[in-house]
């Protein structure tokens, strides 16, 4: 994500802030040239005039990154500018111009004593020098100049804040939405991962026991059977890694769609002509299951009879399943023995991820008489 340049960065509001105190300086001086010109007297603007003008306009240089300094020292010439100086200039905008800085940077309490402050010495001025410079209109209008510039400091200190924090907010949803994103994209992965596992592992696996009891079998009739046992198997292989890649690539709408596997062709799952013998037990009244809950039953009895023909030496597996109001109970039991050098691989973590990615549990321990038990709890939505 492309960032984009601070609109006041180091050297853009630097310069910017050179300008504006060249500027400065020569509005002041040419306005102060001009007055002594209209007086008919010598263009020369009185000796101290010219420090306390450059040192004035000078400190606007540095008004972003120390605008309560700038703002003292503009005071500060301003206030022995006007008395020592004379014919003077409008040097007062200087201090208006660092007054508003104060206020646009937050600093809004010190904007006001400051400016208070100000408005206190023009009048103490004004009383005390026995002159009315300003007269009265002049002194209510000064005192409105210097509650205004404060008050507009004030609303663009709010803007740029309302700015900032859209844009952090901005920041944080795309973040957000790049994470979900990663999110989805990683369970995706993931849940074909497990699809292709599943698939993959459990057809090769009855492939592989098929193979053998053809090649090793003494009855030719049993081997007829199982070389039968393996073209449907392979085929069936081929029909559901088409099914799972199709998801991948929707690339083609006038495919049919192949509904996923469920509970239904339980009977396919359970009805091998070699390896343990598989009896199925059903409780409670069958009934059609929500897709995701009906795919990860059958994919849990699945990898589980897998791992049993892949694991261990068993001769007969039990397949319960239990239909219950709140959710389905499977559960697969066999009498067989681990195999000795094999390892467990990630069918157990597979059907785990499974059953609890819909609020399940799955257990997966030796039973005490011996042999495997794997046990799936899979809630169902009211």
């Amino acid at each position: 994500m492309s960032r984009r340049r601070p609109r006041n960065g180091p050297l853009r509001g630097r310069t910017a802030d050179v300008v504006l105190a060249l500027v400065l300086f020569t509005v002041i001086a040419t306005a102060t040239a001009a007055r002594i010109a209209e007086d008919n007297e010598p263009a020369l603007i009185p000796g101290i005039g010219w420090p306390l003008m450059i040192v004035g306009c000078g400190a606007l240089v540095w008004r972003r990154s120390h605008p309560i300094v700038v703002v003292i020292v503009a005071a500060a010439t301003s206030a022995v500018y006007y008395p020592l100086t004379e014919p003077d200039g409008p040097m007062m905008i200087v201090f208006v111009v660092a007054l508003y800085t104060v206020a646009a940077q937050g600093h809004l309490v010190v904007a006001s004593i400051i400016g208070s402050a100000a408005m206190t010495a023009v009048v103490y001025g004004e009383i005390s020098s026995g002159v009315n410079h300003l007269a009265d209109a002049g002194l209510y209008l000064l005192a409105g100049w210097f509650v205004a510039v404060i008050a507009v400091g004030a609303v663009v200190h709010n803007r740029h804040a309302y700015l900032r924090e859209a844009e952090l907010r901005a920041v944080e949803a795309e973040r957000g939405r790049e994470e979900e994103a990663l999110r989805r994209t990683t369970e995706e992965r993931l849940r074909i991962a497990r699809e292709l596992h599943d698939v993959l592992g459990h057809n090769i696996s009855l492939i592989n026991v098929q193979a053998n009891a053809a090649l090793h079998g003494k009855d030719p009739a049993r081997a007829d059977e199982a070389l039968t046992a393996i073209k449907e198997t392979s085929k069936e292989t081929l029909r559901e890694l088409r099914t799972t890649l199709g998801v991948l690539r929707q690339v083609d709408e006038a495919a049919p769609v192949v509904p996923p596997p469920g509970l239904d062709r339980l009977e396919e799952l359970t009805s091998r002509p070699v390896g343990p013998a598989v009896r199925t037990e059903i409780e409670g009244d069958p009934r059609p299951l929500p897709p995701e809950a009906d795919l990860a039953a059958f994919r849990i009895i699945q990898e589980a009879l897998t791992n049993v023909t892949k694991h261990s030496d068993a001769t007969a597996v039990t397949v319960r399943i239990r239909y219950a109001a709140a959710a389905v109970h499977v559960q697969v039991d066999d009498d067989g023995r681990v195999r000795p050098g094999s390892r467990p691989g990630n069918g157990i973590r597979g059907m785990t991820e499974r059953a609890e990615a819909l609020g399940g549990t799955l257990t997966a321990d030796p039973r005490p008489g011996g042999g495997f038990r794997v046990e799936a709890r899979i809630p169902l939505p009211d």
